[in-house]
């Protein structure tokens, strides 16, 4: 591969499956063979079981407190081996020629095409007197960054991210302005793997530095007050061939000083004692103080952290201990006047606002700004801002977003009116700005960027996307079930105006339900594709996720897990007895932690669903600590080592709880050749588990995406086709009208 414009250091390409990737060409659509198209009409379930590869069981048995457990396809946890190359090259040859024959594949594709050819912004960003904003004019593969002189002044390209690559594989998933905007930082993944390369572009001349900060995750950096380097975390290089399943450990703060190799950069901050530690830096506004987030893996990832300031303006840049013990969530906000405001849960599990003196950082002299109210804030992100020396606060009413502002007092000052019950999100900004921007978007509304002025309080539509379809044809509304222990469970449901409740209407239901991480009504063109052939889609807000707040999250964690699936399973149901559908056209979805929902709900409801849609899913509840990010999530799953969590792991485990001589309904599970945040082995043993058993003639099948990571392919290509292929297999099982 190539980059543009001047010779750079070569993004490198994640190696654990480079071999694999060579043999699964065949996933490919760039040269896919035409469709083999079949009689039209309704789809017909097949008659016979598929031949599915073969996948020899192991004898791996591993002893779990005195419980001896096998793991048969251990096997295909090596990726880059002979066998479990030929295994997933010979599942590549069969996901493809089943999909080929589905009729409504082609024409997906094209409407597909059609829907996401409209202009998409981004929301404005400023350093110094430059606007930063992204526009995709319609189907270009990445979206484009422009600079303004000013809000209203000449657009010119930035960074143009399509001309980085010749193939595509290289996509940019960040931006960081220096604080005159003279610089910018730009990180570049690999087919949308975790890791991250920054490299710096002169804005001026338009040509990037040599400089190129490497090994990064999840973080980005920032610049120094001066310009003159950049601070960032990172981990230590990985092992080649290793990128996908190298545990993330050792990360440390690091300076890179600008025209300097990075083999000269200066460590900040570690902790040895504590290696799977990781941090995620903020600078004060005045440039004073590094804040140091710290979590037990990923940070955020159990709700935990530490907080830590490094005094920049000191002599020996002296280490800070502001929050310690990982006893509540502590997000940075901003500063303003010397104080460092932090949304925690401390003593508040739906959240509030409290604010640090660093020179005197004692728990005895922190200061309540905004306590904590019937509404929540939403801990899996920030969700409060410190913009024009005011507090904006978001939070979840009844799962969807109420956006609230306060003064550094703590005073009352503004709702902000949005246009519905969505979700909003943006609101950034520093201590002296007075505008700040943000999006808002709900199940029949695409995602609009507001311009919002912070010493009037008037907001202002700032770019609307012009759509082709009529989304005055669809209907959106809230309703709230009863769980299995009688919890009320917020769902949204979306469809076609005049849908008829006689249970026929095919359905997708979608959940995620962990991390306290909150599923609000948003936008979605690929899902018109669903709707206008007559699909229901539905949302369902489990427990275990954060939509009202912390206490929500804790009621489906560790060893009350099985509460997640409950709720769920309960959506399921209750859209069945409503007659919205029937369980022959009941197809759920979900992804990561929700792939590792839809794989439990299938392992232990197989006779309630008509198809299953499984993206990067944790599948093997045993081992998921032994890659990747996998040790930090054991806040949300427990630990298998510790005897209270494996019982409960080892019961709702996907992997674990496939049953012989079981009539699986048809599944599709999806990977990424790219995934370093769940290790491709999950979906791999899941899959062989799955098709050794089947008793029907449902098909399961596996879908590895070509340079891709955990969400996906990253370009728009990709997008289109993993969801074509997803629509159409759904539309097959649930045999829907296939023209």
């Amino acid at each position: 591969m190539c980059l543009a414009q001047k010779p750079q250091p070569l993004v490198r390409e994640v190696a654990g499956c480079l071999s694999i990737i060579l043999l699964l060409m065949l996933n490919a659509r760039a040269a896919e063979s035409p469709n083999a198209l079949g009689s039209r009409g309704l789809a017909s379930p097949p008659t016979q079981a598929l031949a599915y590869p073969p996948a020899t069981r192991g004898n791996v048995v591993d002893d779990y407190q005195g419980v001896k457990v096998a793991d048969p396809y251990r096997w295909l946890e090596v990726l880059d081996s002979p066998e479990t190359r030929d295994w997933v090259m010979a599942e590549a040859r069969l996901t493809e020629s089943f999909l080929e024959k589905i009729p409504a594949l082609e024409p997906i594709k094209k409407r597909l095409t059609a829907l996401l050819n409209f202009e998409k912004y981004g929301m404005p960003f400023h350093k110094g007197p430059r606007y930063f904003y992204t526009l995709n004019s319609g189907l270009q593969q990445q979206s484009v960054l422009y600079t303004t002189i000013g809000l209203t002044g000449t657009p010119t390209v930035a960074l143009d991210p399509n001309v980085l690559s010749t193939n595509g594989s290289l996509a940019v998933v960040g931006y960081v302005a220096s604080h005159d905007g003279a610089n910018l930082a730009y990180g570049i993944s690999p087919g949308g793997s975790d890791w991250t390369e920054w490299h710096i572009r002169d804005l001026h001349t338009g040509k990037d530095l040599p400089d190129v900060v490497r090994w990064t995750k999840y973080y980005q950096p920032l610049f120094a007050p001066d310009g003159r380097g950049l601070y960032f975390s990172g981990f230590p290089a990985s092992p080649s061939g290793q990128e996908l399943s190298v545990r993330d450990l050792g990360h440390a703060v690091y300076y890179h000083a600008l025209g300097t190799p990075q083999s000269n950069d200066r460590k900040l901050y570690e902790r040895p004692d504590h290696s799977d530690w990781q941090f995620e830096l903020h600078l004060s506004h005045d440039g004073r103080w590094l804040v140091l987030a710290a979590g037990e893996g990923q940070v955020g990832d159990k709700g935990l952290m530490n907080v830590y300031a490094i005094d920049l303006q000191s002599a020996h840049q002296t280490i800070v201990p502001l929050a310690e013990g990982f006893d509540a969530a502590y997000l940075y906000a901003g500063s303003a006047h010397g104080l460092l405001y932090f949304q925690t849960t401390l003593n508040a599990p739906r959240g509030r606002v409290i604010a640090i003196d660093p020179t005197n950082p004692q728990p005895s002299r922190w200061k309540e700004i905004v306590p904590q109210g019937s509404d929540a804030m939403a801990v899996a992100e920030n969700s409060v801002t410190l913009v024009a020396d005011q507090l904006v606060v978001r939070t979840l009413h009844e799962a969807h977003s109420k956006v609230t502002v306060y003064g550094l007092d703590g005073s009352l000052r503004r709702e902000v009116q949005l246009p519905g019950r969505g979700k909003a999100y943006g609101f950034a900004g520093e201590s002296n700005d007075r505008e700040t921007f943000y999006v808002y978007t709900d199940l029949v509304t695409p995602a609009a960027v507001y311009r919002l002025d912070m010493d009037t309080g008037e907001s202002k539509l700032y770019r609307a996307p012009k759509i082709t379809f009529d989304t005055k044809t669809l209907e959106s509304k809230q309703v709230f079930y009863p769980a299995k222990d009688g919890a009320l469970i917020s769902m949204y449901l979306v469809y076609t105006k005049g849908l008829k409740l006689d249970g026929t209407n095919p359905t997708l239901l979608y959940g995620y339900g962990g991390f306290g991480i909150p599923i609000l009504p948003s936008f979605d063109p690929t899902r018109l594709v669903w709707l206008e052939r007559g699909g229901v889609f539905a949302i369902a807000n489990i427990r275990g996720g954060g939509e009202y707040g912390e206490d929500w999250h804790r009621q489906g964690v560790g060893t009350r897990k099985q509460v997640v699936f409950d709720d769920f399973i309960a959506a399921a149901e209750w859209l069945i007895s409503h007659r919205y559908t029937s369980t022959p056209k009941l197809a759920i979805e979900g992804g990561s932690n929700g792939g590792l929902l839809v794989g439990a709900c299938l392992t232990q409801r197989p006779d309630l669903f008509g198809a299953v849609l499984a993206y990067v899913g944790v599948m093997d509840m045993l081992r998921f600590d032994q890659f990747g990010q996998g040790s930090g999530w054991v806040g949300d799953y427990g630990s298998p080592h510790n005897s209270e969590d494996f019982k409960a792991l080892y019961k709702y485990s996907p992997y674990h709880n496939v049953r012989p001589q079981t009539h699986y309904p048809a599944t599709f599970v999806v990977t990424g050749d790219h995934d370093t945040r769940v290790m491709p082995a999950h979906s791999f043993k899941f899959v062989a588990a799955l098709q050794a058993v089947q008793a029907g003639t449902a098909p399961v099948l596996l879908r590895v995406h070509l340079s891709a990571g955990h969400g996906g392919g990253p370009n728009t290509s990709q997008r289109i086709s993993e969801k074509a292929d997803a629509y159409a297999f759904l539309i097959q099982a649930l045999g829907m009208d296939t023209k």
